[in-house]
């Protein structure tokens, strides 16, 4: 656990530190809601008829849920979902609007539950197996649920724009295998 140092002045008037505890777990649920929640803002803005801005920054929401169930397991993964959905949901309702605040929630849910049970299934296998082939099929799932409902009637270049976001994400689930091996071998994890 990281310590976080707490200041205080006693009755004599002299300043004092107490050192408290802040729970690891924490970086994981402040990690995802502010993916979600930025991601979703993000994806109102084009850069072409091919992406948004939102498509690089959510597949970061993968190595946050994967790390939280390597370290803390899938119980406390999820835990870290829910929160994610509800207060990405309720975030992203005045971030976004609410058919991206929807659209978003049900893929986001969806997709990471899912990523959740493939890797927990075969995360004794290689160190960069699980966390690939978790992501890349819940990448895939989020893509479809979110594009079929997010911007659906909106005179968008939506079939595009699915496109261009399920390469990114692809691409950047190999790329996030670089930080994941980074943090699983500082930690001495014992992956082959």
């Amino acid at each position: 656990m990281q310590k976080k140092n707490s200041m205080k002045i006693n009755e004599k008037g002299q300043i004092w530190v107490q050192e408290r505890k802040i729970s690891p777990i924490w970086y994981s649920f402040l990690s995802m809601v502010f993916v979600v929640t930025i991601s979703n803002y993000l994806v109102q803005f084009p850069i072409n008829d091919w992406l948004t801005w939102g498509s690089f920054l959510y597949p970061v929401s993968f190595l946050v849920t994967e790390l939280t169930n390597l370290f803390f397991g899938p119980k406390t993964a999820r835990k870290v979902v829910y929160v994610g959905f509800f207060v990405g949901v309720l975030l992203s309702t005045y971030f976004a609007t609410p058919n991206i605040a929807l659209a978003s929630g049900f893929a986001f849910l969806v997709s990471q539950l899912l990523d959740i049970f493939i890797f927990t299934r075969i995360r004794q296998s290689s160190w960069w197996y699980a966390p690939l082939v978790a992501s890349t099929i819940a990448s895939m799932i989020d893509a479809s649920i979110y594009w079929s409902i997010a911007f659906w009637g909106e005179g968008v270049p939506l079939w595009t724009w699915a496109a261009g976001d399920t390469a990114v994400k692809l691409l950047l689930d190999i790329v996030l295998l670089a930080p994941f091996r980074m943090i699983i071998t500082r930690q001495k994890l014992g992956y082959t």
